[in-house]
């Protein structure tokens, strides 16, 4: 993950990922170095993702209570947070503010 506010020299994927009707809208962003990584935001929602490689959900802004798969307690991140769901598994995210996001893959 990186602390800047930008990602520098990559490549995006013009069409958009669009879940949930539309509560979730992210881009793929591609780096120089091939790591691919969405770029988005959850709208007012409750959703359940399902992951198929371990992902690292780091909040830009907004804040979301988040429960992983297996878990029973809520725990709320906010800007400049992140959490990690396990490969081949899911998690439920509540928001009632717009969630920004970048989910780091792999």
């Amino acid at each position: 993950m990186s602390a800047s506010p930008q990602f520098d020299q990559v490549s995006v994927v013009k069409a958009a990922n669009v879940y949930f009707d539309g509560k979730c809208v992210s881009h793929t962003v591609i780096l120089a170095d091939g790591t691919r990584k969405s770029v988005g935001v959850i709208l007012p929602s409750s959703l359940t993702f399902n992951t198929g490689v371990p992902e690292i959900m780091e909040c830009v802004a907004g804040s979301a209570r988040v429960r992983i798969a297996g878990e029973s307690e809520w725990k709320t991140y906010g800007a400049g947070e992140s959490f990690t769901a396990p490969g081949n598994s899911s998690f439920d995210i509540a928001c009632d503010e717009p969630y920004h996001y970048v989910c780091h893959f792999g």
